[in-house]
């Protein structure tokens, strides 16, 4: 229920509408502590209208407004604080989580609107870092959230399986690898490969003229070169899969660089026929002045194509094919200034879902204050991590509780979790520098905290031996302890929609740490097993507070073990 839309109505009628009941909506605020209320208005508001100081205008307000559905309403100075009804209000909030279950917020705002979400998109024949970690992730609980808000994701995987790296790869493959070493442990061997090309090219130019020369082959279909990147593709692929089974992250579509390649034509053709192309210095240019931004070079001097020239060609491939209501690009906050680039010149070309083009920018993540690259080798792959994360869950378990049945599914859940929420918890735009122990404690604002949180929801319901709240029973509960709980599963149906408007996961992340927290501190206050008149509606709460933690866990793409 919407009890600032209730508050606003009350004070509407006691002002004789004076100002709307919007207006009134939009200026309503939440006391610091709920020992000084609710919900209060701010009498500032009235002071020109009525002509009168603000505290006496919240004195009149308070002697005129209808006080039957709240507890109390008293003025605080120029405030009109409230008081709501806890008995109506937990009854209502806790039936409504009941009800709906795991549906319990969920809304048809996006109305099945498509949504492509280009995420990950790690290179071929490179390891997935743990530098592909924040895409993946955002993109993954973005998806989740616009499901809940009415909208139909489409995940799409863009795998860097184009360009002259190939060239280089190959170059390196036939000058160094064999096919039993690759065979045996692809991955680590091509970005070897790699990483030593890197390091003799500087002393040896010609390297770099060998691998132009097979990029080329590549692009003209050579054999051995299509070959070659078909095997590198293939045993890539096969790898990645692994590491996001663990992750739980799932894709619609794989297309990758290469399946644009015949594609790049039409865009040359489309821009020549609006007369946006001109030349600067040989290159191919369209000159985005109006914009304020810089010429997106669309062909190089020799007439190479660029990244832009392939994204334009993706973004005209995603508008036909899915008619996206938004088209999301999870991407390094390094690219903002190409993805307003990206978005003019598509604006320019009349694409229409360009004006619903979207980066969705978020900072670097850091090990140790250093940034990780490829090229020099200083690379963390994010399966190690999630081993390691894994493995400490594991000893963790063994400690805390031995006996548990499940422990390798359990330890698998924590230890994943920790690492995805560890992340999501932030602002995506903020940066991180990434500590394996610090996301894995089991109090503080972690994974595993809410985790166990949940974990012990479900452990008072198994004591007391509570599964079924179907009957249509009272659940009034008028204790102080209860009182944050149920505000804040209250909250839920707005944090969702916040979260998806703001494209922003930590929003649930920490709306999932204050639950645990105010749910913990009810637990440590209330004797929640007593046999007594409450006894049911608190442990209706309880159950309620395990629905919303487990899907606020599930939004974010973590599992929600019912014991640990």
């Amino acid at each position: 229920m919407d009890y600032k839309q209730q508050v606003s109505q009350a004070v509407n009628k006691a002002i004789d509408n004076e100002i709307s009941v919007e207006d009134i909506y939009s200026k309503i605020e939440r006391p610091k502590t709920s020992e000084m209320g609710d919900l209060a208005f701010p009498a500032f508001a009235l002071a020109k209208v009525l002509r009168k100081a603000p505290q006496q205008i919240a004195l009149d307000i308070v002697d005129k407004i209808e006080k039957d559905s709240f507890e109390k309403v008293v003025a605080v100075g120029p405030y009109v604080n409230f008081f709501l009804d806890k008995s109506l209000f937990s009854n209502n909030v806790i039936k409504s989580v009941l009800t709906d279950g795991s549906n319990y917020g969920a809304n048809n705002d996006g109305k099945a609107g498509n949504v492509t979400i280009d995420m990950s998109s790690p290179n071929i024949a490179k390891p997935i870092s743990m530098g592909h970690l924040r895409s993946t992730v955002i993109g993954n609980s973005i998806a989740n959230i616009l499901t809940k808000n009415g909208y139909h994701p489409i995940k799409d995987n863009h795998l860097g399986d184009w360009g002259t790296q190939f060239g280089k790869l190959i170059t390196a493959y036939l000058k160094w690898g064999n096919e039993e070493d690759v065979k045996k442990d692809p991955i680590n061997y091509l970005v070897k490969y790699y990483v030593k090309f890197h390091k003799l090219d500087k002393e040896n130019p010609e390297l770099d003229d060998i691998a132009r020369d097979w990029f080329k082959k590549l692009e003209n279909g050579n054999e051995e070169a299509i070959k070659l990147w078909k095997w590198f593709r293939e045993v890539s692929i096969e790898a990645f899969d692994k590491i996001y089974d663990k992750l739980g992250v799932k894709f619609d579509t794989y297309n990758g660089e290469a399946f644009y390649n015949d594609k790049m034509q039409e865009v040359i053709d489309i821009l020549n026929g609006k007369g946006l192309l001109s030349k600067s210095q040989g290159a191919t240019i369209v000159d985005l002045d109006k914009y304020d931004l810089n010429p997106a070079l669309i062909l190089k001097s020799d007439g190479a194509s660029l990244y832009i020239t392939r994204d334009i060609a993706t973004a005209l491939y995603r508008d036909r094919t899915y008619n996206p209501a938004m088209n999301l690009y999870v991407v390094g906050s390094e690219q903002t200034y190409y993805f307003k680039q990206l978005k003019a010149v598509l604006k320019e070309m009349g694409v229409p879902s360009a004006e619903h083009l979207y980066h969705v920018p978020f900072g670097l993540i850091t090990v140790n204050g250093k940034k990780l690259s490829t090229r020099s080798g200083r690379i963390i792959l994010l399966d190690e991590v999630l081993n390691d994360s894994i493995e400490i869950a594991k000893k963790q378990i063994e400690e805390k509780n031995p006996s548990l049945p499940n422990k390798e599914e359990v330890a698998n859940e924590v230890g994943v979790g920790a690492i995805v929420f560890g992340d999501l918890k932030n602002e995506k735009i903020n940066n991180i520098d990434f500590v394996l122990e610090d996301q894995l404690r089991f109090e503080g604002e972690t994974g595993p905290y809410v985790q166990y949180s949940h974990a012990r929801a479900e452990s008072i319901l198994r004591k007391a031996g509570k599964t079924d709240f179907s009957g249509d029973e009272s659940y009034k509960l008028n204790d102080v302890e209860s009182w944050d709980t149920s505000k804040l599963l209250n909250d839920f149906p707005n944090i969702i929609k916040m979260a998806c408007k703001e494209l922003e996961p930590s929003v649930v992340a920490k709306y999932s740490l204050r639950l645990a927290k105010s749910f913990n501190k009810y637990y440590a206050h209330s004797k929640i097993l007593a046999d007594d008149s409450e006894l049911n509606a608190r442990l209706a709460l309880v159950k309620s507070v395990s629905i919303v933690l487990k899907e606020s866990l599930r939004l974010l793409g973590v599992k929600a073990p019912d014991a640990m």
